[in-house]
């Protein structure tokens, strides 16, 4: 879900989007969300205290700083019109899949105790998450085609938000 509704905010600032960019945006979410937890499978005894410990900051900063440059953003026409589809380029792509799934890295731990097949679940967990992603993309292009620049700064407010809530979710607060 969390994938899901940055897909959303990711589609309000897109002027032109393409097929392929729905696809480029599902493979990165679900590719994440199929990795973390298959990383968290193997590494569940060696590292997870240290992790676990720390990803809701992790998940934190990134989504802040994200949110806090597409809200920058709406406010720089000149950047926007210069860079028409390079959103969709590794440097912005991948910042946002790592937070969108970092957390998936304790789901992989707890793979490791149960008794699942880890392979059937990271595929699932993958493919689920790029669909929903391409869909999101597209749901926010539609309402973002409306209302470009405050689309773009609520889109950006909305990753500041999620990366809040996940602070705080882990902190004991909510």
């Amino acid at each position: 879900m969390d994938a899901f509704a940055v897909s959303i905010g990711k589609g309000l600032t897109v002027r032109k989007l393409r097929g392929l960019d729905a696809f480029k945006t599902g493979l990165w979410f679900g590719g994440f969300q199929a990795l973390f937890p298959l990383l968290g499978y193997f590494a569940a005894s060696t590292f997870s205290k240290y992790v676990t410990a720390v990803d809701h900051w992790i998940i934190f900063a990134l989504l802040a700083f994200i949110g806090g440059n597409m809200v920058r953003e709406a406010f720089d026409e000149d950047e926007e019109n210069a860079k028409e589809n390079a959103e969709f380029d590794w440097r912005h792509m991948l910042p946002l899949a790592v937070a969108c799934s970092i957390d998936a890295f304790a789901v992989g731990v707890s793979f490791a105790f149960m008794r699942v097949n880890v392979w059937t679940s990271v595929i699932i967990i993958g493919v689920t998450t790029g669909a929903f992603s391409a869909v999101g993309l597209y749901i926010g292009r539609i309402f973002g085609s409306r209302w470009q620049k405050p689309a773009q700064i609520a889109g950006g407010i909305v990753l500041i938000l999620i990366g809040l809530e996940v602070l705080l979710e882990h902190l004991g607060v909510l």
